[in-house]
């Protein structure tokens, strides 16, 4: 790509003189771009309740023939009432869309836009400000600028950037305050706001679009927002917002202005002027238009003299109005001037899909579960003290039963211990784990609509992360269990058992994680936790054992991870054991003879069951990372 100096040629209307766009005094360079649209239309399939009130068309319009221009330097407001389409263009505009149909022309600098380079040189601000809780906010803003800037920038200049970006948006004074959850703990929504723009701005982005950055804020944080933004603006990047009810002082801000009535049509589309004077005077020429108020809110006031109840009143159309006026000829000479590249400017090109490649996403996103999972107590302190206490208890339960094999019964408490020990932690792993994953998810979302990596990249940190922790989680429980279970202490058996334990604790798991990546919420995940665990406990092996089974069930044990398990471990302990057993009515038996017989494990069995838990282990991790990669439950 070609890369054009900081400072915008670009003309940035009238308030040029006063807004004039600022060298960055970023470390970085970056290509300033136009992004100009002409007849976009948008529509989604017709919604079921509207059917059912007597629309007959199949498809819902929701953007009718807007055409516009965003340039360098220059801050525009998306403005209109609700339902107006103001997030709906934007997300048009931006490629956010995962339904719909969309016609119309979008280009760049006078190139057609191409969405996969589109999303390496522009940030989005959602208006739900979306992070990883459990990070820091310079934690946050690293990571965008390791997986979204150019693989050709060092560490050394990506983190001057990262601090360059923290004072820019005036959050260096919080680089070590922790992002937590909204309305929880952790920062506040002005803070989180600003944070948002952060993770965008480390992008480098050329182009940024931000959803309603002063939505729910108070004046004294909008103001502090509205900085931001001026300041991103004067880098010389082309920054769009959609303001719902601004507040003049907000209002004032803007440079531009294109508004949009409902139906999402346009009414208004250019500069505001020195006090918004441009604006009223547009609306001021207008038959039957009230002229506005000295002192009164220009944003309100046009918001009210352009209403549907206004349009009735005086029988006017204000989209065919500025269909016809000088204003939208002017805008439709900005866009043909936009349309053919400025001289010396090259299109957009990147040599791979991703900023980085696939081993520095593994490492990036490592890193930052890495973090996040070390800064989580409730969920990792927790799950350490259920393993301390499940072991203590289980092991008191069972106390030395390992010791004496003598009768049938004893036999039988042994295999009451393995059930408990492998399956009641287990499953403790697999519900708990699913609300972290359910809220990583919807920053991942974020995230893969930003193309900071491959969704595999993604599947993998945190499936390895979660494993590292249930090795230790495992190695912990086993050593407390088999100690005081008194197993019989020869290394191969120790190992048998303590493979085992570990293996079921990451099947548990990323069966959990493979649940949330499979359904649309959290909640649902755990119902079918619901369903299938207590299918697992039935044919586990204990309740009944195989022999036992009907036929036609019969192939379930072999599907249920737990039956392997407790297989393995009752094999690896006891299959080869040559001492007798008493059996109530009959004549004394070789354990491992009543093992094969009764419960149909054998020993030599135990290379399959290692085998198998590796395949189950694999399996589910391959469906969660491709369930994360293909499904998408975040409609727009």
């Amino acid at each position: 790509m070609r890369v054009a100096q900081t400072k915008s040629k670009f003309s940035t209307g009238a308030k040029e003189a006063t807004n004039k766009p600022a060298q960055s005094r970023t470390t970085l360079p970056f290509q300033p771009l136009s992004l100009s649209f002409n007849h976009i239309n948008y529509w989604v399939d017709m919604p079921a309740e509207m059917k059912e009130q007597g629309f007959t068309e199949s498809r819902l319009q929701l953007l009718s023939d807007i055409s516009g221009a965003f340039r360098p330097g220059v801050l525009t407001a998306l403005v209109g009432v609700s339902g107006a389409g103001k997030t709906t263009l934007m997300d048009v505009l931006a490629g956010r869309k995962t339904s719909g149909a969309i016609e119309g022309s979008i280009t760049l600098s006078g190139y057609p836009k191409k969405q996969e380079t589109f999303a390496r040189i522009s940030g989005y601000c959602e208006q739900i400000d979306i992070h990883s809780p459990n990070v820091t906010v310079y934690e946050s803003i690293l990571y965008s600028a390791w997986l979204r800037l150019s693989s050709d920038v060092d560490d050394a200049t990506r983190k001057m950037f990262v601090e360059e970006v923290m004072t820019l948006v005036e959050l260096d004074v919080l680089r070590n305050a922790m992002v937590g959850l909204p309305g929880v703990d952790g920062l506040s929504t002005e803070q989180r706001k600003r944070l948002t723009i952060a993770v965008e701005l480390v992008a480098n982005p050329s182009i940024i679009f931000m959803d309603e950055p002063t939505s729910g804020l108070d004046a004294r944080a909008a103001a502090i927002v509205m900085r931001t933004v001026r300041n991103t603006v004067n880098t010389g990047r082309t920054v769009v917002c959609t303001i719902h009810q601004p507040s003049i002082d907000i209002f004032e801000s803007f440079d531009e202005l294109l508004l949009l009535k409902r139906g999402g049509r346009v009414i208004y589309a250019g500069e505001l002027g020195r006090h918004c004077d441009k604006l009223v005077e547009y609306f001021e020429e207008i038959p039957g238009v009230a002229k506005i108020t000295k002192g009164y809110n220009p944003a309100t006031w046009m918001l009210e003299v352009s209403s549907t109840l206004a349009e009735a009143h005086l029988n006017i159309n204000f989209a065919e109005i500025y269909a016809n006026s000088v204003l939208h000829r002017k805008n439709q000479d900005l866009i043909k001037e936009l349309g053919v590249p400025p001289p010396g400017y090259q299109d957009l090109s990147f040599p791979t899909k991703y900023s980085q490649n696939f081993y520095n996403q593994c490492v990036a996103n490592f890193w930052k579960q890495y973090k996040s999972y070390w800064k989580n107590p409730p969920y990792n302190a927790m799950r350490y003290l259920m393993t301390l206490l499940d072991g203590v208890v289980f092991g008191t339960v069972f106390w030395q039963k390992g010791t004496k094999i003598e009768s049938q019964q004893d036999l039988y408490n042994l295999l009451g211990a393995t059930y408990a020990a492998v399956f009641f932690l287990g499953a403790t792993n697999c519900f708990t784990v699913q609300p972290v994953v359910s809220i990583e998810r919807t920053v991942f979302y974020r995230e893969k609509a930003a193309g900071m990596y491959s969704p595999l990249s993604y599947a993998l940190a945190q499936a390895c992360m979660e494993i590292i922790y249930n090795i230790l989680q495992g190695m912990l429980y086993t050593i407390l269990i088999y100690v005081m279970i008194g197993y019989d202490w020869k290394v191969d058996k120790f190992f048998y058992f303590m493979f085992f334990i570990i293996a079921s604790f990451n099947y548990f798991t990323l069966f959990g994680m493979m649940l949330v990546a499979l359904t649309p919420s959290a909640m649902l995940a755990s119902i079918l936790v619901s369903f299938v665990l207590p299918l697992w406990n039935l044919f586990a092996g204990f309740l009944v054992v195989r022999t036992a089974i009907p036929i036609w069930w019969r192939w379930y044990y072999w599907a249920n991870p737990v039956s392997w398990t407790i297989y393995g471990v009752v094999a690896s302990q006891f299959g080869d054991h040559g001492g007798s057993l008493l059996v109530p009515g009959g004549s004394p038996m070789v354990v491992k003879q009543f093992l094969e017989d009764n419960l149909g494990v054998r020993h030599d069995f135990l290379g399959y069951v290692i085998i198998a838990h590796f395949a189950y282990i694999i399996a589910i991790f391959f469906v969660f990372g491709y369930s994360i990669k293909f499904l998408n439950f975040q409609k727009r």
